[in-house]
């Protein structure tokens, strides 16, 4: 498969890919949705009336909106059916867009004179829990390592409900946060500027269709609720250590896209409840890394390398887990994977697990190290599926650490 578009064999967004974002330009600040392909955007406004497939040419409004939230809502037949006809406007046998000089002239965007804009309406978040390697080294750092894991771990993909008013797009710094701190324990808290600044390698997904309160998601019928997946990276620690930021790839990579990339699921043991048990494949050989560029320099430094195979719960598992009491999804809800970690040192996903709760530095380049995030440092997650002569990518995910406030 080829585009007429020029596409370079390390680019993300090959014609395999073509990943939904929002977007808008300088002479047109209205957000409309956009498909990357190469370096250009394609504005899916300006060409809405070629989605006329027997799902869409009835729904070509959606093509119109400001976010995914209405496309999402359509479910992955349709999902199916747009990304087909994509597939076959930009590929280099079909003339409609590639011989129409004035067509072309308005559909495509370089993304470099693109703003980019959060995807969808978020209307609920959550994070999961779902690294088997992670929550062993951070129970290890805590509890000790005959109590790493705890009893439950195993048996549900562990979560909690957090909040969508802070979720940014890509490139959006970040303070570092104030608060309540106990360096001592034998004195009273202290107010102030948070001293361990972390980040978390995690992906999340987007609901398309929802379920009816009061009406769990089959195991069996999860997919059909999955519209995408996206980058992110949060900093550590539950409630106020969290709540500040969390950052996502401007880019939603279709499970279309990512089908040929399936991998084996992790060999869970015990076996899962029935609600929670499937035999196809829902994992994915994607390969993660993280950098971080100390303020001033061009250098980013690799810190992580992982792979969203090391998930020991699938997604399809953490949405059945989700709505198994009736819980209520909606279009553009976001659900994370939690922090990302390999078996091995170097593919650790956040600086409490690099550092090892601080007793040791980590490299960053031209000298530097670390323990955890300083002010300036800008984090840099990219990922992508490897193909023989391809890419499927994310694209990057960036976060800048910006001082604290001064609060009185």
């Amino acid at each position: 498969m080829k585009s007429f578009i020029e596409v370079s064999p390390e680019s993300h967004f090959p014609i395999q890919n073509l990943p939904y974002g929002i977007f808008s330009t300088a002479d047109n600040a209205t957000h409309r949705i956009g498909v990357a392909i190469g370096n250009l955007i394609l504005d899916l406004s300006v060409i809405s009336n070629l989605f006329n497939g027997p799902l869409l040419k009835t729904q070509q409004q959606v093509f119109q909106q400001t976010t995914l939230n209405r496309l999402m809502s359509l479910g992955n037949e349709a999902w199916k059916e747009a990304r087909s006809t994509l597939q076959t406007l930009l590929s280099e046998s079909n003339s409609a867009l590639r011989d129409d000089q004035k067509l072309r002239s308005k559909a495509f965007v370089p993304q470099s004179s693109a703003a980019m804009h959060l995807p969808a309406d978020i209307g609920d978040y959550t994070d999961f829990y779902s690294s088997i390697e992670h929550a062993t080294n951070v129970g290890t750092m805590f509890r000790g390592k005959d109590n790493a894991l705890m009893p439950n771990w195993k048996y549900l993909p562990v979560g909690y409900h957090g909040r969508a008013s802070s979720v940014v797009v890509s490139g959006t710094p970040i303070h570092r946060p104030n608060g309540q701190t106990r360096p001592k324990d034998d004195e009273p808290p202290v107010f102030g500027p948070c001293r361990l600044m972390d980040f978390e390698l995690e992906m999340a997904f987007f609901v398309g269709p929802g379920n009816t309160m009061g009406e769990p998601i089959n195991i069996k019928d999860a997919h059909k609720h999955i519209f995408g997946m996206k980058w992110e990276y949060v900093p550590l620690g539950p409630f106020l250590a969290k709540n500040m930021g969390t950052t996502i790839s401007p880019w939603v990579v279709t499970m279309e896209a990512l089908a040929p990339f399936t991998v084996d699921n992790y060999v869970q043991d015990p076996q899962p409840f029935p609600y929670l048990k499937h035999e196809d494949k829902y994992t994915y050989d994607i390969k993660l890394e993280v950098g971080i560029k100390a303020d001033g320099s061009d250098h980013v430094g690799t810190v992580c390398q992982s792979n969203f195979r090391n998930m020991y719960w699938t997604m399809k598992q953490q949405l059945a887990h989700h709505t198994i009491t009736g819980c209520n999804t909606r279009p553009g809800d976001l659900l994370a994977s939690g922090t990302i970690s390999g078996p091995t040192e170097d593919s650790y996903g956040s600086m409490l697990e690099l550092s090892w709760r601080g007793s040791k530095t980590v490299d960053i380049g031209n000298g530097a190290t670390r323990k955890f995030l300083q002010d300036g440092d800008e984090v840099v997650i990219t990922g992508y599926c490897r193909g023989d002569d391809f890419r499927v990518g994310f694209g990057q995910c960036t976060g800048k650490v910006l001082p604290a406030l001064s609060l009185k």
